[in-house]
């Protein structure tokens, strides 16, 4: 049997830690659809989020984030009576915002990749935790990474989001010393 990450023990978490989780991540729409992702899950517990993101990916036009960006009132209301994902306005709202405020970073760098793997020079944080105990809600990184964010326009990117988001797309790894992907 491989030791995972405590947290993984069921599913859907048990599959998005063993496939997902911490591999690094240079996509521009699949960063995108974490970094709404990750705004949506405030509050929340990221199974929900896990359980909703199929439904996601159909509302949010496969996370387009030139379509989202134009998503006007009459969206937003078909958004907020979607039962599968999150209905939030702010939420809702901020996915918007945060697609326009995308687009004007991926003309400013050439990527969003670019922009914000800045935030690790450009490669993977390597972390020796024993426990997810260890593990901090925030980091510098986080920091500087949300004060920038928030800086260009983005919403629902504090620190403590910023660095669940760095974690998912593998800009940290946060994985335990003793789960069979710390070393991957």
């Amino acid at each position: 049997m491989m030791n995972r990450c405590a947290w993984a023990n069921s599913e859907p978490n048990l599959s998005y830690h063993d496939r997902e989780w911490g591999v690094p991540v240079h996509d521009d729409r699949k960063l995108f659809e974490f970094l709404i992702l990750e705004g949506a899950q405030a509050g929340l517990s990221w199974t929900t989020i896990l359980k909703k993101r199929e439904n996601y990916r159909k509302a949010f036009d496969g996370f387009d984030a030139r379509k989202v960006a134009r998503y006007d009132a009459r969206k937003t209301r078909k958004l907020l009576a979607d039962p599968g994902i999150v209905r939030n306005r702010l939420k809702v709202e901020s996915a918007v915002k945060n697609a326009q405020a995308f687009l004007a970073v991926q003309k400013e760098f050439g990527s969003f990749d670019k922009y914000i793997w800045q935030f690790v020079g450009g490669c993977p944080k390597q972390n020796q935790r024993r426990s997810f105990k260890e593990v901090p809600a925030r980091t510098s990184e986080s920091d500087a990474m949300s004060k920038d964010l928030l800086k260009r326009g983005f919403k629902f990117v504090g620190s403590t989001i910023c660095y669940a988001f760095m974690q998912a797309v593998g800009m940290v790894n946060d994985h335990t010393t003793d789960c069979f992907r710390h070393g991957k």
